[in-house]
């Protein structure tokens, strides 16, 4: 596995990252909310930044996702945005803000007014119309499979998807279905490495993992685990100020130890 150089020289975009899929080079992602934070992701050359809407529980204090709202959302990635100018951002559309395609469409658009690149999604198949009309309209999509946050009601809490063998093919003929009908990104989330790595080798577009295992095309982080602001991380997060010292060395190690397939390893699997 190679990897590339850990500095941004270039505006990072999805050709960039399909690229790096072709030539199996990993790259990074971090989940952050504000313009300080993304600078200091840019000077350390991670190619993707993630406004979350896990800023619900990580900056507001709830305990879930779905208090979250686009005018939090439009705030936070054009905070991002002014900080960073070289990273390829994605910004997360919140609880409710594209249960319809044309609701999609309006919200997805104050977003990339506001500075992002790409807007992430979580759901399957049902959202197949959903991303045909965005990326025909020139909206780049992000989708999330397995552990959907906003679904948190439904599943019953916060726990591995895909472990048995008929969810597990549901899930990936659900990212084929995202694939072929115009993804440009798709996060796996919580779901077992097996699954994750099939999921990766059956579709076009760059898959990125946060507790997906150690063969996903990207690895995602929030800043805040990163950093060990987090209480009670999850297995899958690694503390990486507390090796280097620096919130900048830590972003940095993180991006490098992605690149070099050296995170996560199997301790942070399922």
């Amino acid at each position: 596995m190679s990897y590339h150089a850990n500095t941004l020289d270039r505006a990072i975009t999805i050709r960039a990252l399909k690229n790096y899929k072709a030539q199996q080079q990993r790259f990074a992602c971090i989940s952050l909310y504000d313009a300080q934070t993304a600078a200091i992701a840019q000077q350390q050359g991670i190619e993707t930044l993630l406004v979350g809407d896990s800023l619900g529980m990580t900056v507001q204090g709830h305990t879930s996702t779905l208090p979250v709202t686009m005018e939090h959302m439009v705030y936070h990635t054009q905070a991002v945005a002014r900080g960073n100018t070289l990273s390829f951002i994605i910004a997360d559309m919140p609880f409710m803000s594209y249960s319809t395609p044309e609701q999609a469409m309006h919200n997805a658009t104050l977003l990339m007014q506001a500075g992002a690149h790409m807007v992430k999604i979580e759901g399957g198949s049902w959202l197949v119309e959903t991303v045909q009309m965005l990326t025909q309209r020139g909206i780049p999509v992000c989708t999330h499979l397995g552990l959907t946050p906003q679904s948190v009601n439904k599943l019953g809490g916060f726990f591995v998807q895909g472990k048995d063998h008929d969810s597990a093919d549901t899930i990936l003929e659900e990212a084929k279905a995202l694939d072929a009908a115009g993804s440009d990104l798709v996060v796996l989330e919580c779901v077992p490495e097996a699954l994750a790595t099939r999921i990766t080798e059956a579709v076009e577009m760059p898959t990125i993992g946060i507790g997906a295992g150690r063969y996903t095309d990207s690895q995602v982080l929030v800043a805040n685990d990163l950093i060990g602001l987090t209480e009670k991380p999850p297995k899958f997060s690694k503390n990486f100020l507390a090796e280097t010292g620096s919130i900048s060395s830590a972003f940095k190690a993180f991006g490098e130890q992605v690149r070099a397939g050296e995170f996560p390893s199997e301790e942070h699997c399922f």
